[in-house]
């Protein structure tokens, strides 16, 4: 029998011996995800602790990272795993000591602050450091200790204290690193940039087999273990997963170079899922077992705080960061508590079931915590990070098109509710920043979509994938398709990269940068446009 084949036996199994309406409590969930894994629910009191004298490899090949910065304090993270290919990393089931370090240079000459913390087996030996006391709005250094090993040095910055009036603030927009599909060059580049964040907007990996050299990667001088080749299922599949993506060079440098604000899609769990509802014909408390162990592996592997730690199936993953008065950051999920997507899902020709007002793409709770932190805000740039394109885009310009039902336009009546909400609260100078599809585009959101002439209301900026999709192309087959059926699209690029947005108090400007390949490594990087569009009136124009 093979390993994924037992994988999903045993799924099938701790689903059926619990049942949904168990799992679906917390108690429930906590001890199916424990049955499932081995995990002991009592905590972690019976791991002993490992002489750190022992560890005879360098335990931080997975880097460093950090993560939703704060005007004092900014949240650290790093996993040991000697071995990160192996389960476990390579690490016996016992807690280690690890010491960490915050400095105001990178010789940690004038250390600010210091302490210990412990990293648990039950975690992966993965540790959240919640640095506080720290001043607002400056550059810091950090690092950290295991025995005689010291971590790589990873840079990050404070927020601004809240009501300070900045005059700028730099920010890059990422998506989307199919580990198979090519290298991940735009890091190295965006390891260069000088920014205040970079915003993670979803597919931070991919759950789908890595084959011994590594897809599209075509390795000659190293093979793969075996076990990556196979679907992410069980709370070890994702774990090694993580530790694959993690473990690169690229990767690894953006995240010593800058903090990450992250958000999910689907692909950390599995393809195109909406809530408790799976994209393959599986039991719901089958698949809320398998989504409990991708958010679990998802939190351990991410520059998170304790209030984002999921229970079980559930994880608040949506969160408002400020950045001074300035900008405000709410950072949305669409994938937890979505309906499902109507007929069928893919590009349908919209009707009565993807027009039912009663559909959802964030969920009532998440709608009005939206709603209501525009409503309290007063920063010049109200800035939603979040996952699938929200303009609408109609595949062809003929009467007959289609939509995606993924993105907002299967949810039409939801967005109409963010507009409407926007509007509602004086949001002048509203900025969605979007994932998932592969490509940059720009566009102006309308006030109608059906009327190219209506009132422009808002700005959307869709970041392009890092690797997904191979090499691209700059004009994709239906550039002219889509180009000519939405006049409100004002940039579309099917090349691989990121998109920097520079928010001042007078204009937003957004800068395309992109790669020629990925297929191979070390492709040099450029900006394919530039947008900016002015504070008070919306609407984008070329620079």
């Amino acid at each position: 029998m093979t390993t994924a084949h037992r994988n999903s036996r045993e799924l099938r199994a701790v689903a059926r011996h619990l049942g949904r309406r168990r799992f679906l409590t917390a108690t429930g969930a906590a001890a199916a995800l424990a049955f499932a894994v081995n995990l002991p629910t009592a905590g972690t009191a019976a791991a002993a602790e490992l002489d750190t004298a022992k560890l005879a490899e360098d335990p931080f090949t997975l880097g460093v990272a950090s993560g939703d910065p704060l005007p004092g304090s900014v949240l650290l993270w790093t996993r040991l795993a000697p071995r990160p290919y192996e389960p476990g990393g390579g690490l016996p089931r016992a807690r280690i000591r690890v010491g960490w370090e915050v400095a105001h240079d990178a010789r940690f000459t004038r250390v600010a602050r210091r302490g210990h913390i412990t990293a648990h087996p039950e975690f992966d030996h993965s540790v959240h450091v919640d640095v506080n006391g720290l001043d607002p709005d400056r550059v810091y250094h950090y690092r950290f200790r295991a025995g005689r090993w010291t971590s790589p040095v990873g840079r990050t910055r404070t927020a601004p204290r809240a009501g300070a009036r900045i005059s700028e603030l730099k920010l890059a927009a990422v998506s989307c690193q199919a580990y198979h599909d090519g290298y991940f060059t735009a890091y190295r580049h965006l390891a260069d940039e000088d920014l205040d964040a970079v915003l993670h907007l979803g597919d931070y990996l991919y759950e789908y087999a890595v084959n011994a050299v590594g897809g599209a990667r075509n390795y000659t001088d190293r093979r793969l273990p075996a076990h990556f080749n196979r679907e992410t299922v069980t709370l070890e599949d994702y774990r090694l997963r993580y530790a694959l993506y993690r473990s690169d060079p690229d990767l690894a440098a953006a995240h010593a170079a800058h903090p990450f604000v992250v958000t999910w899609d689907d692909h950390e769990t599995e393809n195109n899922y909406a809530g408790e509802t799976p994209e393959n014909d599986v039991p719901p408390e089958e698949f809320l077992l398998r989504r409990a162990a991708a958010y679990r592996a998802y939190w351990e592997n991410q520059p998170l705080r304790r209030p984002q730690q999921p229970a079980g199936p559930d994880m608040r993953l949506y969160r408002r960061l400020r950045f001074g008065r300035l900008a405000q950051f709410d950072v949305l999920d669409t994938r937890q508590y979505r309906s499902d997507q109507a007929y069928g899902d893919g590009w349908q020709t919209p009707g009565p079931e993807s027009e039912d007002p009663a559909r959802t793409m964030t969920g009532e709770t998440q709608e009005r915590w939206l709603l209501d932190g525009w409503r309290a805000s007063d920063a010049v740039w109200n800035v939603v990070p979040q996952q699938v394109t929200f303009a609408r885009r109609r595949n062809v310009p003929t009467p007959d098109f289609k939509l995606s039902m993924d993105s907002w336009d299967g949810y039409p009546a939801s967005r109409q509710r963010i507009l409407d909400g926007a509007e509602a609260a004086g949001v002048d100078n509203l900025v969605v920043l979007t994932g998932d599809v592969h490509v940059g585009y720009a566009f102006d959101l309308k006030e109608d979509f059906d009327d190219p002439s209506s009132r422009t209301v808002g700005t959307e900026f869709v970041a392009t994938s890092v690797s997904s999709g191979k090499d691209g192309a700059e004009k994709p087959a239906n550039w002219d398709n889509l180009t000519q059926a939405n006049p409100h699209m004002r940039f579309y690029n099917g090349r691989r990269g990121y998109v920097t947005v520079t928010l001042t108090t007078e204009r937003a400007r957004a800068d395309f940068r992109t790669v020629p390949a990925v297929t191979t490594p070390g492709a040099p990087v450029s900006t394919a446009a530039s947008f900016v569009t002015e504070a008070g009136n919306p609407g984008l124009e070329p620079v």
